[in-house]
């Protein structure tokens, strides 16, 4: 698996907070969905999104008592639907970053596990709102992508180097 890059900045309850006052980092998966031709589905962010209008791998939160595997698979069925096996996700990556809400929320870690996939049934489509496209590896560089997806792709493209 290619490097890697840590977005993050002092949990130890010197910056912004206290320690015992911390959530547990928030874990996040996302899809990689890889066409016969090498092209790769990005879905764009709807309106009234966080981080709307911008570029990202599908996917989401991971549920209590799911495994990153079990969440991606019901996520991609959610907002694409297709129907992906568990067994048919790779793992690629992750990148994490502290974010901060509103008071009275204190800062949390979110956590960001990549998986790609080559293998799933149905037609993908932007079920709950945005857009969807499918694009060679090099040319996701030029999209306007989330933060985090960013330094996903980073490991994605190395990956495909290997």
């Amino acid at each position: 698996m290619g490097t890697h890059e840590l977005k993050s900045r002092p949990t130890d309850g010197h910056a912004g907070g206290s320690a015992a006052a911390a959530l547990p980092p928030m874990l996040v998966v996302a899809g990689a969905l890889i066409g016969g031709d090498g092209r790769v589905l990005m879905h764009r962010r709807p309106p009234g999104k966080h981080l709307e209008g911008l570029w990202e791998f599908p996917g989401g939160k991971v549920e209590d008592g799911e495994t990153p595997p079990a969440a991606l698979s019901r996520e991609l069925a959610e907002e694409l639907g297709v129907s992906v096996a568990e067994d048919a996700f790779t793992p690629r990556g992750f990148a994490h970053e502290m974010r901060d809400f509103a008071p009275p929320k204190p800062p949390r870690g979110i956590v960001l596990l990549l998986y790609s996939c080559r293998i799933w049934t149905g037609n993908p489509a932007p079920l709950e709102g945005g857009g969807l496209g499918w694009f060679a590896i090099r040319e996701i560089d030029s999209l306007d992508l989330a933060p985090l997806d960013r330094v996903l792709l980073d490991q994605l493209q190395a990956g495909f180097a290997e």
